[in-house]
């Protein structure tokens, strides 16, 4: 199984019901980087270019990813979640 797009929404806001951010994660076959828009509920997006075969450069992301979608800065194994999911866009 291969998997190339994933979305996600992160935390709902209490206030609006809605979620705080979005994420949409997709890998071209035979590109070298993976390709993360992270949007923010008043509709800023911004792409960030994650090398595929650099952990540190998919940790970073997961890191990011994690803080923006819910919200605040976790811990490790909520960081790990992130990270476990941009290993499937990997080589």
């Amino acid at each position: 199984m291969k998997i190339y797009e994933i979305k996600l929404a992160g935390k709902m806001d209490k206030k609006t019901g809605l979620p705080i951010a979005f994420a949409t994660i997709h890998r071209v076959p035979g590109s070298d980087q993976i390709t993360v828009t992270i949007s923010d509920a008043n509709g800023s997006n911004r792409q960030h270019l994650v090398e595929a075969n650099c952990p540190e450069d998919v940790f970073s992301m997961a890191e990011c990813l994690q803080e923006r979608l819910d919200g605040c800065k976790g811990t490790n194994s909520m960081i790990h979640d992130y990270y476990r999911m941009l290993q499937n866009f990997g080589d």
